[in-house]
């Protein structure tokens, strides 16, 4: 490691420039990065219910993805391989979106809000939802 490059305890507790610098140069890989931040959401989720829908397995497929491009030496985008949860008031492709409220329990919409869209475009992989009042109040 040179001097450049942070010391961690996890690759959870990265910050977001930090992971994507150690990605881009090879040191961490986008499965690694995901499997931290699964492991600290399961080990903390339960008390502070702070995801309340996921999608580990599509996030895995696309953390897979995302290390094969790296290690073809594709042209990688800005986000690469950086895992993300969204707010539950954002429509996210397959993937349960209540806006907080019990009246879309069953809600899951077919395709991504525009926001959502951009940030899997620029490379970030959603692993879950985040809690939200009802309606965002």
């Amino acid at each position: 490691m040179t001097m450049n490059e942070p010391i961690m305890s996890e690759p959870c507790d990265l910050n977001a420039v930090d992971a994507r610098r150690l990605i881009g140069r090879k040191r961490l890989s986008p499965v690694e990065l995901l499997e931290s931040c699964i492991a600290r959401i399961e080990m903390v989720n339960p008390t502070i219910n702070a995801v309340v829908a996921t999608c580990y397995e599509r996030a895995r497929e696309e953390a897979r993805a995302a290390t094969d491009a790296l290690l073809r030496g594709d042209d990688l985008p800005p986000l690469h391989g950086l895992p993300i949860g969204v707010k539950d008031l954002n429509n996210t492709a397959g993937l349960r979106t209540t806006y907080g409220s019990p009246l879309y329990a069953d809600f899951v919409p077919d395709k991504d809000e525009r926001m959502v869209a951009a940030l899997r475009k620029a490379g970030a992989i959603v692993l879950g939802k985040t809690n939200t009042p009802e309606f965002g109040a």
